[in-house]
């Protein structure tokens, strides 16, 4: 033997307990070893040592090329952001939905006509939210552009309360041409076109993949299924139909809280007198289906467009939205999440402000289901398990 298939036959031995030195004709070596021997006799020299794993070298290595992968993949997933957000809020619209669905298909009807009717909704109340804001807005843009020489005289001549106000803060000077101020035109127009054409297509990505999950949504809760081990599928399925459960009671929530506030909002500015109640209520509900800073926003364009009627008329619409507001974000939204979502007033509200803060709108328009779901895993996986500790 070669001196080493002598070490070979050393090693061996050592590991199974024979002696060391013994000679081959009584040595069984494994197969992959004896092949690796035979095939080292040849011209080319024999093979050498086997590349020991625990070498500083081999060990650096791997734990570079393992650092490289991780920032290639986080890498990957931090530009793809924008695209898991929109595939994610989609989702968790479709899952939102998902029991209207159910509800249609309990009346003898299919799938893909359930999600026809409920598509069919969402194009109707878009059409009458156009049908509605288009003429007044047309108008108002119109008097706007005639009637902007006057009202810029008006602010530069210190007449009304917006133009007492122009001149306790010294700003006529930048109406009159006195003042300059350079604004990128061009680079802001450009700028908000991209960024309203970034809103359209975004948009209507959403709807499309909204449509795509209402009909694949039982295939992709199978698909999630499979991967689950069998033995746990049943009970991870009940926990699934649980989630769904509250997602949907949450959309379900949030609509009828908006329903009260546009409501609410039609029936004050009618009373008053304020213009275009019926587009504001509109408006309202729609941004009241953000949690916590919709209604404010709301509220502030609502007050605004109260102006018109008269200051004290303005300042009474806003203390209105001010109670209306407290009333929802601590009273009402609170309890109907309670019922709904089953979730605790106190969660609800600190969900709300922590997605907020980490995804802006869609955040805090995510975040009272996902507490939701991380409540529900608690309760029925964390806390038992720690009880039979």
């Amino acid at each position: 033997m070669t001196t080493f298939q002598n070490e070979v036959a050393d090693e061996h031995a050592s590991a199974t307990g024979g002696i060391p030195g013994q000679t081959a004709d009584v040595l069984i070596l494994p197969a992959e070893v004896e092949r690796d021997l035979n095939e080292s006799d040849g011209s080319l020299g024999s093979l050498g040592r086997p590349f020991d794993r625990r070498n500083p070298f081999f060990v650096g290595m791997a734990g570079a090329f393992g650092v490289a992968v991780a920032y290639v993949v986080f890498r990957g997933i931090a530009d793809i952001t924008s695209v898991l957000v929109v595939v994610g809020l989609a989702l968790f619209i479709a899952i939102g939905l998902n029991p209207i669905i159910d509800r249609l298909i309990a009346r003898s009807l299919s799938r893909g006509a359930a999600v026809a009717i409920v598509t069919f909704g969402f194009v109707l109340i878009v059409g009458v939210f156009v049908v509605v804001a288009t003429p007044p807005i047309t108008h108002e843009f119109h008097v706007l552009v005639t009637s902007y020489p006057r009202y810029k005289a008006d602010l530069i001549a210190g007449r009304g309360w917006a133009g007492r106000l122009m001149l306790k803060l010294h700003l006529t000077g930048y109406l009159n041409g006195k003042s300059k101020i350079e604004l990128p035109v061009a680079g802001g127009m450009l700028g908000a076109g991209k960024a309203l054409l970034s809103v359209g297509v975004a948009t209507v990505s959403v709807v499309a993949l909204t449509v795509y999950f209402l009909i694949a949504l039982p295939g992709v809760k199978n698909l999630w299924l499979s991967l689950i081990v069998r033995s746990r599928r049943e009970r991870v399925a009940l926990l699934t139909d649980e989630v769904f459960d509250r997602v949907g009671g949450f959309m379900l929530g949030n609509l009828f809280t908006s329903l009260i506030s546009a409501v609410g909002t039609y029936i004050w500015l009618v009373a008053f007198g304020v213009p275009y109640a019926l587009l504001l209520a509109l408006v309202v509900a729609v941004l009241d289906l953000i949690p916590m800073v919709g209604s404010t926003i709301a509220g502030v364009i609502v007050s605004l467009v109260a102006l018109t009627k008269g200051l004290p008329v303005g300042i009474a619409t806003a203390a209105f939205y001010i109670t209306y507001r407290f009333l929802e974000d601590y009273l009402l939204n609170p309890r109907v999440m309670k019922h709904t979502v089953k979730v605790s007033p106190g969660l609800t509200i600190i969900a709300t402000l922590v997605g907020g803060s980490l995804l802006g709108i869609i955040g805090a328009l995510i975040a009272i289901p996902i507490a939701a779901t991380i409540h529900l895993l608690l309760e029925e996986v964390a806390f038992p398990r720690q009880n039979r500790r």
